[in-house]
């Protein structure tokens, strides 16, 4: 490459003297378990299942949610059967399941755990906003009364707990403030900050983590904490990113971003953005395949507009940037034809820049496509396939390009094979 990076991009992303410095956050896929909450998502076979927890292996996913199994039955076989392949297969994913902070639900996961012989964390959760509290009729007594009872049956039973806190961006620090030192005193080993109905902006994000960092270097113990964020305000991935900046250790996220009402945080953006950062150093290049599979076995559609795994993500038949990009390609230098009208690198995670021809296409669109399929670029044929693509209100199809390489007696071969 002629040039480097940064001569060519000026990156106001990093004009800041307040940036924190990059570390490889962990991070926690619930696709398993609050995707499948989803009211649109089919809850798969458990084969399936294990072969998205593989794909999240791959991807350098540190934990997963593999289920709640105080649901019933079914969450409990495949609970189990998921942490069982994470131990045969010798996955480096590590398992945790969801549970309410009560007893009859980290008994399945102690279960589980003394049945697999592998080390499973409950992440017990328990509602603490005033409004939350309101509509049960709870209050601060009882909801110490449940963490005392549970925590207690854990620590007695050799579950590590991680304490979650619903609709933490909402609740008081009093009464965070009593319940996480209870937690703590009880043996919780991480606290989890939920933004639970998708309220929380970045701001308050990072109100949030500075306050409970204060309480947990208070405390002089060793406790992590996460962050798992909804998307309702469509801030889902803007506030994980504010998250990791304001110093949480674990992130939480879904492919494809499903979960309850309108989702969670995109796993699969929140790993692009931190790639980008500079922040993870794992091989994505099989994130579409992930994504796809979410999409497939969740009985659910990727949005044609959906970054990275999206299929017009890399796609354009407008004439400035299909000739930018050829451009670009001409100079011999594939980094910069992906960069050039692209913050995402496709190469980068197995894709390509794809161009196509339309109505707001121009000769450089038509020459390209007959280039990449071996069609000689006769004049007459590229005038004829772009007085066509004028005449549309929509790109033409590839079986409509090559009718029109055909009519034009143009390489009748490779039209016909196609």
């Amino acid at each position: 490459m002629a040039f480097k990076e940064s001569e060519l991009v000026f990156d106001w992303n990093t004009v800041t003297t307040t940036r924190p410095a990059l570390r490889v956050p962990e991070t926690m896929d619930e696709s398993l378990r609050d995707g499948i909450q989803s009211p649109s998502v089919t809850d798969p076979p458990v084969e399936q299942k294990k072969k998205l927890l593989s794909l999240m292996d791959g991807l350098g996913i540190t934990w997963a949610d593999v289920g709640l199994p105080g649901a019933g039955p079914r969450a409990v076989a495949d609970s189990l059967a998921l942490v069982q392949h994470i131990r045969d297969a010798r996955l480096s994913i590590k398992a945790c399941c969801a549970a309410r902070t009560l007893v009859k639900d980290i008994e399945p996961v102690a279960e589980i755990q003394q049945k697999s012989g592998v080390h499973v964390v409950a992440y017990t959760f328990l509602g603490t906003s005033p409004i939350r509290q309101y509509a049960e009729a709870w209050d601060l007594d009882r909801l110490m009364k449940t963490v005392e009872e549970a925590l207690g049956w854990a620590q007695q039973h050799n579950v590590e707990v991680a304490f979650v806190t619903e609709d933490t961006t909402r609740s008081s620090p009093a009464t965070l403030e009593k319940l996480f030192r209870q937690a703590i005193g009880l043996g919780a080993r991480r606290l989890v900050l939920c933004d639970t109905v998708g309220h929380a902006t970045p701001h308050g994000v990072a109100a949030l983590i500075r306050w409970t960092r204060a309480l947990v270097a208070d405390t002089r113990t060793d406790v992590g904490l996460d962050w798992h964020g909804h998307n309702d305000r469509g801030l889902g991935v803007v506030n994980a990113l504010a998250a990791y900046e304001a110093g949480v250790d674990r992130l939480h996220g879904t492919a494809l971003g499903v979960g309850e009402r309108v989702g969670n945080a995109s796993m699969d953006l929140l790993l692009l953005n931190l790639r980008l950062m500079g922040a993870w150093p794992h091989d994505l290049g099989k994130m579409v395949e992930y994504t796809r599979f979410a999409a497939e076995i969740f009985g659910v559609e990727t949005p044609y507009n959906y970054p990275l795994a999206g299929r017009d993500a890399f796609r354009t038949a407008t004439g400035v940037h299909a000739a930018a990009v050829i451009k670009a390609e001409q100079k011999g230098e594939s980094w910069l034809a992906d960069r050039v009208y692209s913050s995402v690198p496709a190469a980068e995670f197995g894709l390509e820049q794809v161009i196509e021809v339309g109505p707001m296409s121009g000769m450089s669109n038509v020459r390209y496509w007959l280039k990449r399929r071996g069609v000689a670029q006769d004049e007459t044929l590229c005038q004829v396939i772009l007085d066509a693509a004028k005449q549309t209100n929509r790109l033409l199809t590839d079986d409509e390009l090559w009718a029109l390489v055909k009519k034009q007696g143009g390489n009748t071969a490779a039209a016909a094979q196609a």
